[in-house]
């Protein structure tokens, strides 16, 4: 099937190019990239017209469910609402039932997805057995079935000693090593932000220091292993600085955050206790969340994700201190990007295709994607103008729990192409038949 992108606002910082293209899609790859191209008799002609082609997105931080889950989301429900986001691509975390440390849990998540036929789920290994910071998860044979990277997200590995073999062992496959940082001694019962959120609403504190401490610890494991690292969804102004910092010594470190950390603070638990706003890590001051911005925007933070978590009504429709930690956030990600950041004018098209494109590829080490001839077809048309309200019916994913429920936002993907199958039409997820190969 051949498809042309007729007069697409082309943005590619790869390539220095941010202007208006016709692009030609021909089976899995781009075919050429130009001016007044005219398309192949058997083509089918899109009018991109006043919207924005880039690269497919990516979100390195997900969280499927499947198996073990599956009342929450699957991989078909999750792979459904990632390409009704925008995704093209989704790194899956490893806590599911049974946790994915072994080669035949990666190649049954990446099996799973190719049926479902949405686009590319790139399962994460546990770095150690069942999570449980005791023994090493099987490293080689998870790699051999297609992990592209490796963590204990959830818990963190707390044995200092453990996480070395961990990041030395990983470092012999050149993958990355990606620390949900949490010194649990210091976030038992947590629940809220430790500070005025839970003096306020009087309960259990959360501590940034607890995060802060995992951090730095594991940035000097970095520099005493060699070790690629990436800390997950940080949250605190310190934490950003202790990245800057490793960063400026030339140490392999790259970070993520999500649209929750940058858009809301503890300021915005009231005394309605939403249980849509209790995260781990927690909502954090909002001078954490303005430093946080002020990050992605000077290229401190080299990813935006979303840490999408799932739950069932029964999980979060419930008191705080029982309520399960984390939203759905594939259908909100890029609206609220485009909304908050780009579209005032605060952050360049360029970008926002940086930190949900480009960046989070090179550091799963997947293959370039390029708006180019020869490239691998995976692409993302985005309407700036569109405006979606988000509501129960209007998100794809199984649960609900968003904490932007009822909220208008604006922009949002239309079209996305998974190596040339156009697995998003006009805003409708449209699954391949029987699947990728």
């Amino acid at each position: 099937m051949a498809y042309l992108l007729r007069g697409a606002h082309v943005v590619d910082p790869q390539l220095g190019l941010d202007d208006v293209r016709d692009v030609l899609v021909d089976g899995e790859k781009i075919a050429c990239v130009g001016e007044g191209l005219q398309p192949p008799a058997d083509a089918e002609v899109v009018d991109a017209s006043g919207k924005y082609l880039v690269p497919g997105l990516v979100d390195m931080h997900v969280h499927f469910r499947d198996p073990g889950f599956e009342y929450k989301e699957t991989i078909e429900s999750g792979a459904r609402a990632a390409v009704h986001g925008g995704f093209t691509d989704v790194a899956t975390m490893p806590n599911t039932d049974p946790v994915t440390d072994n080669g035949a849990e990666v190649r049954y998540q990446i099996d799973r997805a190719r049926h479902a036929g949405f686009g590319h789920v790139r399962p994460i290994g546990a770095l150690t057995v069942g999570e449980k910071g005791e023994t090493l998860a099987e490293i080689g044979d998870m790699v051999m079935e297609g992990a592209v990277a490796f963590s204990d997200d959830g818990h963190g590995v707390q044995s200092a000693g453990m996480m070395r073999t961990c990041m030395e062992y990983v470092s012999q496959f050149d993958k990355v090593v990606s620390a949900h940082c949490e010194i649990e001694s210091l976030t038992t019962h947590g629940v809220i932000n430790e500070g005025r959120a839970s003096t306020r609403l009087g309960m259990f504190g959360w501590p940034a220091l607890g995060e802060e401490l995992e951090i730095y610890r594991d940035i000097e494991l970095c520099r005493m292993t060699g070790c690629a690292l990436h800390i997950a969804h940080i949250s605190t102004e310190k934490g950003l600085e202790l990245v800057r910092a490793a960063k400026a010594e030339g140490l392999p470190v790259t970070c993520e955050v999500t649209p929750h950390h940058l858009f809301l603070s503890e300021d915005d638990i009231t005394d309605a206790y939403d249980t849509n706003l209790k995260m781990n890590p927690p909502l954090r001051r909002a001078s954490d969340a303005e430093a946080l911005r002020a990050g992605i925007l000077d290229g401190s933070i080299d990813c935006v994700v979303t840490d999408h978590a799932p739950h069932a009504p029964h999980e979060k429709d419930c008191e705080w201190e029982i309520a399960f930690f984390g939203i759905v956030g594939l259908e909100t990600s890029l609206p609220l990007m485009l909304t908050n950041l780009v579209l005032p004018g605060t952050m360049s098209w360029s970008r926002l295709v940086e930190v949900m494109a480009v960046n989070p590829r090179r550091c799963l080490r997947l293959p370039e994607v390029r708006i180019e001839a020869g490239s691998t077809a995976d692409l993302t048309l985005i309407d700036p103008a569109a405006q979606v309200t988000v509501t129960e019916d209007w998100l794809q994913s199984r649960s609900k729990n968003s904490a932007w429920l009822g909220q208008t936002l604006t922009g949002c993907a239309t079209d996305v192409f998974v190596a040339g199958r156009r697995t998003l039409t006009e805003g409708v997820p449209t699954p391949v038949r029987r699947g990728f190969r």
